[in-house]
């Protein structure tokens, strides 16, 4: 059986060359530096330190400038998030199915953690639950999650609910993670919303949502299709017709919007992707506009 991790590797090679790779793993590195730092204890300020560490509070009460001081805390843990209900078995935009577009970016941000020393665990469900692996180091390790979101990913998996699985997270996890989430397209709620306001104050948070098939409009075959959520039909000639198209485009459209929003005011950066082709440009300039919002 070939390896998931091997088909991610040699995907990052195709997709990217050398200097981007590095970049890419530059830019991982960069989001969590500063950030992989516990405070330790205060000490008398000498110059040469920076004055961002300055404890303005304690200086007041000293009398005298006093410096935060901190230990490195040597790995990081990454939780990979991953909608494995039967909207994932659906095509993307570009035609592939997107569990495998799912597989390619969890396995980059994975590989990526582990090149960094850092420990991946994984959550993911449907609807009618939630599983969790915990997180570890090593190459056979992340083999095994990736395993875990390709095998159970089908047309007769459970209805998706990525809240379901955050709502698993916001239950059960302590201390400070970086939630890597990959889900369907979906619309904001106020429920989902709050959710992530309260995983928010504890994590980071980057979240790729991957794009639906055009089902109407100029892209369209002009075959039949059905949702893989409901089984809800759609008929060829119906999808060609330019009144269907537009209610398709403003229904979308209104998603979207209200998806945004959602993540604006949540403080959570999303990316999106139509198919493995974008995954590593995607989620380079998803760590950058992380790194810069702070």
């Amino acid at each position: 059986m070939a390896s998931l991790l091997q088909r991610v590797r040699a995907k990052m090679a195709i997709f990217a060359h050398r200097r981007a790779r590095g970049m890419l793993d530059g830019e991982y590195g960069s989001v969590f530096r500063g950030r992989s730092l516990d405070f330790d204890d205060l000490r008398a300020y000498v110059p040469g330190d920076e004055v961002r560490d300055i404890d303005w509070k304690a200086t007041a009460r000293h009398g005298s400038p006093l410096i935060k001081r901190y230990v490195a805390v040597r790995r990081q843990t990454v939780l990979l998030i991953a909608d494995t209900g039967r909207n994932m078995a659906a095509e993307s935009r570009d035609g592939e199915t997107k569990k495998d577009i799912a597989v390619m970016a969890l396995g980059v941000v994975g590989y990526l953690a582990h090149r960094h020393g850092d420990v991946v665990g994984l959550v993911c469900g449907d609807a009618n639950g939630s599983r969790a692996i915990p997180a570890k180091s090593g190459e056979a390790h992340l083999e095994r999650l990736l395993r875990e979101v390709d095998s159970s990913t089908g047309l007769d998996s459970g209805p998706s609910r990525i809240d379901e699985q955050l709502e698993h997270v916001a239950r059960t996890v302590k201390g400070r993670y970086l939630l890597f989430v990959v889900a369907d397209e979906r619309a904001g709620f106020p429920g989902t919303e709050q959710l992530l306001r309260r995983l928010r104050a504890q994590h980071e948070i980057l979240w790729l949502t991957i794009r639906d098939a055009d089902l109407v409009g100029e892209r369209h075959t002009g075959q039949d299709a059905f949702s893989v959520a409901d089984s809800a039909l759609l008929l060829g000639h119906l999808a060609a017709s330019p009144d269907v198209a537009a209610a398709y485009a403003r229904a979308a459209g209104e998603r979207d919007a209200s998806r945004y929003a959602m993540f604006r005011r949540a403080g959570i950066t999303e990316g999106h992707v139509t198919g493995s082709a974008g995954v590593m440009a995607e989620l380079f300039a998803l760590l950058e506009r992380h790194r810069r919002a702070g």
